[in-house]
């Protein structure tokens, strides 16, 4: 992309900050939503910016638009304005003011219902200006293309372009269910014998269930969904058994599955987690962002006993 030298020592913070909305959002509306403005002035402003560099950078399209090849190649630029910018309000001591925006939380399930919605009012009586959006599913959002802000993982990611702080270490997946069956059941000597609830067929690649693909690859299914909440609900009304996070476990009151020696080999090979708080380095010290990586990072560290 090549552009007049007078014309990108025009650029304005005010236009990058409107390409980068379009860009992460995908759409001219969801960006006016975002910047609150008028979804026709998002589209004046970002002609006039593809104007001043004297190329196009988005195509447009009825379902939306789609950047170009320009635009690509001018996004790490235009983040590190955003990350400049950001640095010079704190520097500034103007934190509070630019703390406000939309910020995309991507989440395994089973950590956003007990301990981030609840704790959100916290986050929100400081900064009323956030808006938060949570994904809290096992599917993998790809921070790199801005599908998310931030994100909760169990592997910490290898790409350069992503900063990562490990909360805790190597945490287990245990067989639960409801106080009451546990005691009905007594010690268990076989897996394929218990009624089992599991996740649908679009996570078969998840830890959890290729461990239950493959050591009780007769299990008797009586619930599949993807929905956490919805496994956790049943397991604790009694259905059946589930693999649960230890700390999801204890958090629900569920009690673990006694098992006899015999089956100690396929208990050893339960899913152990990590949990990484992750985000995207260009976009790290915006204050949007780094009010609620605190936030995140001090709320689990406060409110779960990760040991």
């Amino acid at each position: 992309m090549k552009a007049k030298t007078q014309d990108l020592e025009a650029v304005r913070w005010d236009d990058v900050r409107v390409f980068l909305a379009v860009y992460r959002a995908g759409s001219l509306g969801q960006a006016a939503l975002r910047l609150a403005m008028d979804t026709s002035t998002v589209s004046r402003r970002l002609s006039a910016f593809e104007d001043g560099l004297a190329v196009r950078l988005f195509d447009r399209a009825r379902d939306g638009i789609q950047p170009t090849r320009a635009a690509k190649g001018l996004l790490a630029a235009a983040e590190a304005m955003e990350a400049a910018h950001a640095r010079l309000a704190r520097e500034a001591g103007d934190v509070d003011a630019v703390v406000q925006g939309v910020v995309r939380l991507s989440m395994p399930p089973g950590l956003a219902d007990p301990y981030i919605a609840s704790a959100l009012p916290r986050l929100l009586a400081q900064h009323p200006k956030l808006t938060v959006e949570i994904d809290a599913s096992a599917r993998v959002l790809d921070l790199a293309r801005h599908e998310t802000d931030l994100a909760l993982r169990s592997v910490r990611p290898e790409s350069a372009q992503l900063v990562a702080q490990k909360l805790f270490a190597r945490h287990p997946w245990v067989v639960a269910c409801a106080p009451a069956l546990a005691k009905q059941l007594g010690k268990v000597r076989d897996w394929s014998t218990l009624r089992w609830i599991g996740w649908d067929r679009d996570l078969a690649s998840f830890g959890p269930a290729r461990w239950l693909s493959k050591h009780v690859p007769n299990a008797a299914m009586v619930l599949r969904t993807s929905h956490f909440a919805s496994q956790l609900a049943a397991v604790g009304a009694g259905l059946g058994v589930a693999l649960v996070p230890e700390v999801d476990r204890r958090h629900r009151g569920l009690a673990q599955v006694d098992h006899a020696r015999t089956l100690a080999p396929s208990v050893a090979a339960l899913p152990r987690d990590d949990l990484w708080l992750v985000g995207h380095q260009a976009q790290r010290e915006l204050p949007r962002i780094d009010a609620v990586w605190r936030f995140l990072r001090d709320e689990l560290l406060a409110q779960v006993d990760w040991k």
